[in-house]
């Protein structure tokens, strides 16, 4: 894949993003680096002539940008999601990538779409935002003051992936994050039906890594539907076995 075809398939995913200037300034730092996929999550209006005062001469951004109710909807044919956080805590991700590492995982992901996703200027993403992603961006910032505008926060990664992904050939196409939550609720059924969740909470928190997992992993179709089927059989290898005993 080259470096234009690698650029044109990542979305910047903004969520309930409270100032217009904002989304206008995003508009600008994304066009600088290749980058024009815009998707806005929520129900909020914006004044346009606030949002294309900032964007310039990248109001085409604006113009072509795609609207979902739901972070879920906004996710859902993506074979990568990436949520950009600072923040680290019990349910934002064990691991976070560098816009650097970031770059490599998209250059080595199959083709697909590819969202990166920022929250709120005031609080940013909620852990479950977080947790509908797959995978974690973190910017490097002084601990005496590392907030970052929205707009710079896009305009650090977006050129660290203009500068860094390159022509790399990719053989294998992953499917959508879609697919890896209907694969990972099929997994995670299969084992309760074995009894295998004995706490709280531990269904959803098994979903949610066999779902991130998934994605990290880059499976095609023929590979998540060996995958799903290693725990569907699990299941009925342990029903097969209880009516043996039983006779």
């Amino acid at each position: 894949m080259d470096q234009q075809s690698n650029l044109a398939r990542i979305q910047i995913v903004l969520v309930d993003t409270q100032d217009g200037a904002n989304i206008g300034s995003t508009c600008r730092a994304m066009k600088t680096m290749g980058i024009t996929r815009l998707v806005l999550v929520g129900e909020r209006e914006y004044d346009e002539n606030r949002v294309r005062t900032l964007a310039l001469h990248a109001s085409d951004v604006w113009d072509n940008a795609k609207r979902f109710p739901t972070l879920k909807e906004a996710l859902a044919q993506s074979v990568l999601s990436v949520a950009a956080t600072r923040r680290r805590g019990k349910f934002r991700k064990n691991s976070a990538l560098s816009p650097l590492q970031l770059a490599s995982t998209i250059q080595q992901t199959g083709q697909g779409l590819v969202s990166i996703v920022f929250g709120r200027e005031s609080d940013g993403l909620t852990d479950d935002e977080v947790a509908q992603c797959s995978q974690v961006v973190t910017i490097p910032t002084s601990d005496q003051f590392p907030s970052l505008n929205l707009s710079q926060a896009v305009q650090i990664v977006t050129f660290t992936l203009f500068d860094t992904i390159k022509t790399y050939p990719v053989e294998a196409n992953p499917v959508t994050q879609d697919r890896c939550e209907k694969a990972a609720l099929a997994s995670c059924e299969a084992l309760d039906e074995i009894g295998y969740f004995k706490l709280a909470q531990e269904k959803l928190w098994t979903f949610r890594f066999l779902r991130d997992t998934f994605v990290r992993a880059g499976l095609t179709e023929s590979e998540i539907q060996k995958m799903v089927k290693v725990f569907v059989k699990m299941s009925r290898i342990k029903a097969h076995k209880e009516t043996e005993d039983d006779v």
